[in-house]
């Protein structure tokens, strides 16, 4: 069952992925026994394998904790379906597609050159067929802007980007997008959908110049962080995109003066920490973005799942007590940096939940002077119009904020009928029209020459 789309079902953080390469048997063979072992629940044996760095993060009894976490979500393991391998920073991959009960996962068995597993995790399923089906939305004028790569460099970290960019001389105002929950490529693919190619797409059809780049917990995993015990939103979020906004500042085609930072779901919770003493930040977009806690936000999410059900009474009642108890472990006033706090089939630790304790969006974007866009959806049942709620009742008088509500939205933004569920992610869609008109007369009231004919704001 994907009743969190947004967040990874991880042992420990993934690795990113490469081209296809020939087979490699011996890989495959040893990566499929993990597999094995793992549903035998032949811990120990996997575990005995470890490199030192998982050996530190995974100490004995978490990986039966993690994989309970994962069946409890997904179901009963039922076969596999696929396997490839590649090499990755030095490391020889296995990615192992799984067919749980309830839903199908990618597997993740990463070997370093002693042959000693350096990385094990599962994700929801990337269908690289469905996803290289995607075609634009109607609201995208393909000839009016060209697209091409530029990475972002933040010390040792390089991460690849795309600038879409409106044809003409500029200078165009700017737009850095900033990702939910979980490890993410440039796209926000999510399923067949791309959240962010839509975004990218649909502004620079209005003149609007759109910079998109891989997460780094995409692009790095494990290696996100110096010490990935003390990884936070820092490391995971914040600093890159606080990077992409310098970079931006310095393209020849950018208005420096109008640099915006657009997050969704996890990066609009930020987006006001990212904004504050910025003085490059314009504005911010936040879409899909909580008030509330992340750890009070799985709670409410597996509640409304359960009522809907995608889970059983048993299971539902199994899932809402694990995450219940995150929750406590997390809030608790005995945490400790290094302790260790099971989320969501994550290994996390106190670092990360201590980092973001004392942090207020609300409160943040308050003291904001920016112009401020805050966009939810109706049928969001990830981060529920309740969040919304608190917006407008906190900053909805204030002038520099505007509020709206797309109530046939879901979490993707993209229109719907009937209860949210996460099978909706599993279908073709594309953010709503109206959302790209909005974020684009945020952004540059003044219509573009080039821009969408007939569209409403």
């Amino acid at each position: 069952m994907k009743w969190l789309a947004l967040f990874v079902f991880v042992v420990t953080a993934a690795l990113s992925t490469v081209a296809q390469q020939p087979a490699n048997q011996a890989v495959l063979t040893r990566a499929e026994q993990v597999i094995d072992d793992l549903v035998a629940g032949n811990f120990g044996k996997i575990e005995a394998q470890y490199d030192e760095k998982m050996a530190a993060a995974l100490p004995p009894g978490k990986l039966g904790a993690g994989f309970a976490t994962i069946t409890q979500q997904v179901g009963a393991f039922q076969s596999i379906v696929s396997t490839r391998t590649s090499t990755v920073q030095g490391l020889d991959v296995a990615k192992i597609v799984c067919k749980f009960a309830n839903s199908t996962l990618d597997a993740t068995v990463a070997y370093d050159p002693d042959g000693k597993i350096a990385g094990l995790g599962f994700r929801p399923h990337q269908d690289a067929t469905a996803a290289a089906a995607w075609t634009p939305p109607a609201y995208v004028t393909a000839n009016s802007f060209t697209e091409q790569p530029l990475e972002l460099h933040n010390g040792d970290f390089v991460l690849p980007g795309t600038l879409t960019i409106p044809k003409g001389d500029g200078p165009f105002p700017a737009v850095v997008l900033v990702q939910g929950s979980g490890p993410h490529d440039q796209d926000e693919t999510i399923g067949p959908n791309k959240t962010f190619k839509d975004l990218a797409w649909g502004l620079a059809s209005r003149g609007i110049l759109v910079y998109r780049f891989t997460k780094r917990t995409q692009q790095y995993g494990n290696k996100s962080s110096a010490d990935p015990t003390r990884l936070t939103v820092e490391d995971e979020t914040i600093s890159d995109a606080r990077v992409a906004v310098e970079l931006m500042s310095k393209q020849a085609k950018v208005n420096p003066k109008q640099i915006y930072v657009l997050g969704h779901s996890l990066g609009a919770y930020l987006a006001p920490r990212i904004a504050t003493k910025n003085e490059l930040i314009a504005g911010i977009i936040l879409m899909g973005a909580n008030t509330k806690p992340l750890e009070r936000v799985v709670v409410d999410q597996i509640r409304y799942l359960t009522g809907t059900g995608e889970a059983s009474s048993a299971e539902g009642q199994q899932q809402l007590h694990a995450a219940q108890q995150a929750a406590a472990q997390i809030e608790s006033p005995d945490l400790k940096p290094e302790d260790t706090v099971p989320f969501v089939g994550a290994t996390t630790y106190g670092a990360y939940w201590l980092d973001l304790r004392d942090y207020d969006p609300v409160k943040t974007a308050s003291k904001l002077k920016i112009p401020i866009l805050i966009l939810q959806g109706g049928r969001d049942y990830q981060v529920t119009p309740a969040n919304f709620s608190d917006w407008q009742n906190a900053l909805g008088r204030n002038r520099n904020v505007t509020l709206k509500l797309f109530p046939d939205a879901n979490h993707l933004f993209e229109a719907g009928t009937g209860a949210s569920t996460p099978a909706e992610y599993d279908k073709p869609g594309h953010v709503e029209q109206p959302v790209i008109d909005a974020i684009a007369t945020f952004v540059s009231p003044t219509p573009y020459p080039g821009s969408l004919k007939g569209s409403s704001n």
